[in-house]
């Protein structure tokens, strides 16, 4: 196994293309890569039809496999606000690759057989397939597709993102093999001599208490301990920090506890989702979730101090666990909330997982959602990093 990635931000897409290409075929020993991820700026909207015809001519029987964004991450490079295609290559002996694109309308029902989710998937749950999962944010239900695949594929690792960048719906662009899509879902099936770890890093820090919800109904929380939303909320605002009380009113978020038997939580315990606003004659809270009654809650908040702690803590206790070698690839499906606009300063991600795991060849893009697994199950979710190492399985 040996992997490659390179960033271009010539204007011209041609000029890109084989920039980065070259770039490729050097990295990898003169060798067409087996896999080819592409990830390519709304700048180039304008020739997202040509861009599989100008790759395949660069890498003839190369698998493709890639969406459009709004920014593009390669060569461990965030490239954001300007003209950008990632191209991330992989020899990968050993490995069989299968891709399906499904549109909302062939996705099996959420709870339909193993059988009918294989056979849509075209690949079964004994051959312990990883995947890589890109979706249109505008026609496809994306959080309702992983819980499936949680459900028939319950020990795959799944990552990947929203595709960013378009406007409308049918301006997304979804590239599978020699084909491009506009909508639904393309996923890509690794089996064999392919093992991926997921990593997700939510950037949030818990604040106040964990809370038991004693009254809800679907994302309607009425009661926290037998108390109105507003009045907790209240609560916890007296008690904070002046600074902290500066960040609440745009970066408040709740936690979803996914352990609700533990006598205490640590960050990394919550799926993190984000308030959608409170009932003004009841105190109630909209949250962007089902929440059910009995289970644990904390609100959260983030700030781009908290999210480079989390970030740090979670890769550090990932190389801590996980041997590094340099045949082992990565990429990162990072919001489109990060990045500058968060931190002030570029790369700053992809410069800290150099630091912290390794230097390998990192790509990915900016999402519009992030897919990637909390406590075994796998979400999607808002302002967070997802990253996919590869590694072989033996």
């Amino acid at each position: 196994m040996r992997w490659a990635s390179a960033v271009d931000t010539d204007s011209s897409l041609d000029v890109a293309v084989g920039q980065a290409a070259e770039k490729i075929f050097t990295d990898l020993g003169r060798r067409e890569p087996d896999l080819l991820i592409v990830f390519v700026s709304a700048e180039h909207a304008a020739r997202f039809e040509e861009l599989s015809v100008l790759l395949h001519r660069e890498f003839e029987n190369t698998f493709l496999f890639g969406c459009c964004a709004g920014a593009v991450i390669g060569g461990g490079r965030e490239i954001e606000d300007r003209p950008g295609l990632s191209l991330t290559g992989a020899l990968l002996p050993g490995v069989n690759l299968k891709g399906t694109h499904l549109e909302a309308s062939q996705t099996p029902p959420l709870y339909a057989g193993a059988r009918v989710w294989e056979g849509a998937l075209r690949m079964t749950a004994s051959q312990q397939p990883s995947f890589l999962v890109l979706a249109d944010p505008f026609s496809f239900d994306a959080e309702s597709f992983v819980r499936g695949l949680d459900l028939v594929y319950p020990l795959a690792p799944k990552v990947g993102g929203l595709a960013s960048g378009a406007r409308h719906a049918g301006g997304s662009a979804l590239f599978l093999g020699r084909e491009i899509y506009h909508c639904g879902c393309i996923t890509l099936a690794m089996t064999g001599d392919v093992a991926v770890d997921a990593v997700v890093t939510q950037g949030c820090r818990p604040i106040g208490e964990p809370l038991f919800v004693t009254s809800a109904h679907e994302n309607l929380i009425r009661e926290l301990d037998g108390r109105p939303p507003r009045e907790v909320i209240a609560d916890v605002f007296e008690r904070m920090a002046a600074a902290d009380r500066e960040l609440f009113g745009q970066s408040l978020f709740l936690g979803l506890a996914m352990r609700t038997d533990a006598s205490e939580y640590v960050p990394g315990d919550f799926l993190i989702r984000n308030i959608l606003g409170m009932d003004p004659q009841s105190g109630a809270l909209w949250v962007n979730a089902t929440i059910p009654t009995n289970s644990v809650v904390q609100f959260h908040l983030r700030d781009a101090a908290t999210s480079a702690y989390d970030l740090e803590r979670t890769l550090s206790g990932y190389r801590a666990s996980h041997p590094v070698t340099p045949e082992n690839g990565a990429l990162l499906f990072s919001c489109s909330g990060r990045g500058v606009g968060l931190y002030g300063q570029p790369d700053h991600d992809c410069n800290a997982f150099r630091r912290l795991v390794a230097d390998l060849p990192i790509g990915g893009f900016f999402c519009s959602g992030e897919i990637g697994p909390i406590q075994n199950a796998t979400y999607l979710h808002g302002y967070t990093s997802a990253f996919a190492i590869f590694r072989p399985r033996r």
